[in-house]
């Protein structure tokens, strides 16, 4: 026996035992077919249902979303002591949604969602060995809105004619960094496209900065800046402003003449 054909036998006992350790058989051709071997750095998501229905959306599953991702909509949110933020109003939930013209909702099979890096591991090693058989002979069903877990969420609000702003782009921590985000901006983007509308903003932080611009998105090329409405009031003392950024107290010098 030569070395290589003992490298191969070592292999094959190896996820013969594996499989067997999981429940699993192989087929028994299986140890005269040639041995596949594939890249496992790679961490592709679980099954996902894409879904461009606004009435797929069930809005306390997405208010338990916002709190899986500790997302606000807030631009100054109120938050705990665990730097936790305070949960959206599910009354005003409702009405965002209901004027927001693009929504685009993901969702996998709970299992996934819930462990999806113990998974990850298991899948990698039956599809590198004999995982495509594996799958035939264990069909699963399809992942829809009424069986799955709502996993990751985007939307965005337009006048339909001229621009769109982007928001509330979010995937649960689980299942971050596999693509998921990126597949729903290009999905609003391309629903966006195809009713004219070009003229597309991201309104976000420095942490979302950099997820954005491998979106396609950059530095507005006219230099506009984005400005908030402030509503500004005198302490009686007339030493200090108090300007309201939303729904935060600012407290600034006074003007100077």
């Amino acid at each position: 026996m030569s070395e290589n054909s003992g490298w191969r036998r070592k292999q094959i006992e190896m996820a013969v035992a594996t499989t067997a350790a999981y429940g699993r058989y192989l087929p028994a051709n299986f140890l005269h077919a040639p041995l596949k071997i594939t890249n496992q750095s790679s961490s592709p998501p679980p099954p996902l249902y894409i879904s461009t229905n606004p009435s797929d959306v069930n809005p306390r599953q997405l208010q338990d979303l916002y709190a899986l991702c500790n997302h606000s909509c807030h631009r100054f949110p109120n938050l705990d002591s665990d730097g936790r933020v305070e949960p959206i109003d599910i009354t005003k939930l409702r009405i965002a949604l209901s004027h927001s013209p693009v929504v685009v909702s993901v969702f996998t099979k709970p299992e996934f969602a819930n462990n999806f890096s113990t998974r990850t591991e298991v899948g990698a090693k039956s599809s590198g060995i004999g995982g495509d058989w594996i799958q035939r002979v264990m069909p699963v069903m399809p992942v829809m809105p009424d069986n799955g877990q709502l996993v990751g969420f985007g939307r965005a609000v337009s006048d339909l004619g001229l621009t769109a702003s982007i928001y509330d782009v979010m995937v649960i921590p689980s299942l971050q960094g596999r693509g998921i985000g990126r597949r729903i901006v290009q999905r609003i983007i391309r629903m966006l496209t195809s009713k004219g509308v070009y003229d597309i903003s991201a309104l976000c932080s420095d942490k979302e900065r950099l997820f954005f611009k491998a979106c396609g998105f950059g530095e507005d090329i006219l230099g506009s800046t984005t400005m908030m409405y402030t509503g500004t009031s005198s302490y009686s003392d007339a030493d200090q402003m108090v300007i309201y950024a939303g729904r935060k107290l600012l407290l600034v010098p006074p003007l100077r003449e």
